[in-house]
């Protein structure tokens, strides 16, 4: 009987144990779980304000850290590397500002700069979009759509009446979807020389806003 005991207290003990162990891997298993969910769809709060020319060397980062990622895939090396320079060079982004009257923004994610927005007033009543760029870490997040929402919510204030957006993009850019989801559609082509035999081979896309 004392034997019996012994072994019955034994898997007793035995399935408390592995009752304890299990919640607790069970426990473990849920916070990494909570984690990565936290992690794969955190909510990032987006703010925008105006871009000054101290703001150069800024942009110039951040363009650093996006241009290779959007366009490797599309154009060549050495375009690349001629069109970031035409672009981003801090004395060609302070002639966009001051020369040809750029507005330029930055965009943050939780008050850290993710991106940046320029827009060019071309005709009376049209802006170019000139520069729509996040993180690639922050696509999928909403930033797009903030950028595109925050720039148009900006010319209302600054223009009466109504008013058209355009942006120029890659033919073979896959953000051509987003921006039609957007609202914006294809008003025809250019192929723009920009320089040493290299050309912009784009969709002209637009929308017509009210602005009551």
């Amino acid at each position: 009987e004392m034997t019996s005991s012994l072994v019955g207290s034994e898997m007793c003990i035995r399935d408390r144990s592995s009752k304890i162990l299990f919640t607790f891997v069970y426990i473990v298993f849920l916070f990494v779980y909570l984690y990565l969910c936290e992690s794969k769809y955190k909510i990032n709060m987006f703010t925008i304000r105006k871009a000054t020319i101290d703001d150069r060397s800024l942009i110039h980062d951040l363009a650093s850290r996006i241009w290779e990622n959007t366009y490797g895939k599309i154009l060549s090396k050495e375009q690349l590397d001629y069109m970031f320079d035409m672009m981003y060079a801090p004395d060609n982004i302070l002639k966009q500002m001051e020369e040809l009257h750029h507005q330029y923004f930055i965009i943050l994610a939780d008050d850290m700069p993710a991106g940046y927005l320029s827009i060019e007033k071309t005709g009376e009543n049209t802006y170019n979009f000139q520069k729509i760029y996040s993180l690639p870490e922050m696509h999928g997040t909403g930033i797009g759509r903030f950028i595109i929402e925050q720039g148009i919510n900006y010319l209302k204030e600054v223009h009466t009446g109504p008013f058209t957006i355009e942006l120029y993009v890659n033919r073979y850019n896959p953000a051509i979807g987003f921006y039609r989801h957007m609202g914006l559609r294809e008003i025809g082509t250019r192929d723009h020389h920009i320089g040493n035999g290299y050309f912009m081979n784009d969709y002209i896309m637009g929308m017509e806003v009210e602005n009551k």
